[in-house]
């Protein structure tokens, strides 16, 4: 019999670094971050306009939102859950809020409390939606699915009732102009909305990396039964993890309204897939027990630009819809093969 050729003889050194540090990168929490320069390098002969001062400022408009509830849906997917309802959070808040500072028979029109009044409002509504849906997974063993789905209709239609009931158009129009600017201002050449999310973003990411909490979300998401027998209190970081989502998706409602400077009932309607794609591409597992807010924001900008991109080539929305889901479905695949390696099933 011939003798086996040493590991040396059939792979080179040079090509065991070079497949090593392939490894790493794929592995790496920076991959989505490389793959968004790359794909930027590879359409830019297509669209140059991709690198332009408007296009970007375009995207980081549409970004600030986006992140913002991704950020609250990667709380609630680390405890293996999943909230459809942030949505329609959106859409409830976003007319509430308009309802009470509008000019045209807002509750405090006119009023120097009109504005916080209503930003109170706003993430009131995402705060109790979002103990509602706790409340349910945690006390009635719902599984978060069928409660979030069933919250979204609800909620949903809500918004438009509501809209109906104190307008005479399909929105909420007429807002002030110091809620206006909150869209469009700056500090410093900031606009404001990056500085909000960026403090969210901040926020997040040391509740989940340098807090108890933080270990708690993460233990409950990778086994909620030996969590609980360590004396982890489930039920609550569960519950938290919802409000958590639903006052993230209050905060987007107040950014979509600014920027439109109207309520809509159908404000987030669009941002679903989204919201729940850019979370799972940037490596929060569906599985739970994963996931990091660094990776979400690499996810949404990853998403944005393949978005924007299409749009800029001429694509049908159809198509950039086909494309979306696709690169959605093969994060999706990576995540199960990467759960089944790592569990052995």
């Amino acid at each position: 019999m011939a003798a086996v050729p040493p590991a040396e003889t059939l792979f080179p050194a040079h090509k065991q670094a070079r497949a090593l540090r392939l490894a790493k990168l794929l592995l790496s929490e920076y991959f989505v971050l490389v793959l968004c320069v790359v794909y930027v390098a590879a359409i830019y002969p297509f669209v140059p306009e991709i690198l332009s001062w408007e296009v970007a400022s375009n995207i980081l408009g549409d970004m600030m939102p986006l992140l913002v509830v991704a950020i609250g849906q990667t709380f609630v997917l680390i405890v293996a859950g999943i909230d459809l309802s942030v949505t329609a959070i959106v859409s409830l808040a976003a007319v509430v809020g308009a309802s009470i500072m509008t000019g045209t028979g807002g509750y405090l029109a006119g009023s120097v409390f009109a504005v916080p009044g209503a930003i109170v409002a706003m993430l009131l509504v995402g705060f109790a939606i979002g103990a509602i849906n706790g409340l349910s997974v945690v006390k009635l063993n719902m599984p978060s699915f069928i409660v979030t789905l069933a919250t979204r209709m609800f909620v949903a239609g809500l918004a438009i009732w509501y809209v109906t009931f104190r307008s005479t158009s399909s929105s909420i129009a007429n807002l002030p102009d110091s809620f206006a600017a909150f869209a469009t201002g700056d500090l410093a050449g900031v606009p404001y909305t990056v500085i909000l999310t960026a403090v969210i973003a901040v926020f997040a990411h040391m509740l989940l990396s340098r807090t108890q909490f933080g270990r708690w979300a993460y233990a409950v998401g990778a086994n909620a039964s030996a969590a609980r027998v360590s004396g982890i209190p489930v039920s609550r970081t569960i519950m938290i993890t919802f409000i958590i989502s639903g006052t993230c998706a209050s905060v987007a409602a107040m950014m979509y309204a600014s920027r439109m400077q109207t309520g809509s009932p159908i404000a987030g309607e669009k941002i679903l897939l989204d919201v729940i794609g850019a979370v799972v591409i940037g490596g929060t597992s569906l599985f739970g027990g994963k996931g990091k807010i660094v990776w979400t924001v690499f996810g949404v900008l990853f998403l944005l630009l393949i978005d924007t991109s299409m749009k800029l080539l001429g694509s049908s929305l159809f198509a950039i819809y086909i494309i979306k889901g696709g690169v959605i479905l093969l994060a999706a695949m990576v995540d199960t093969l990467r759960h089944r390696l790592l569990t052995g099933r």
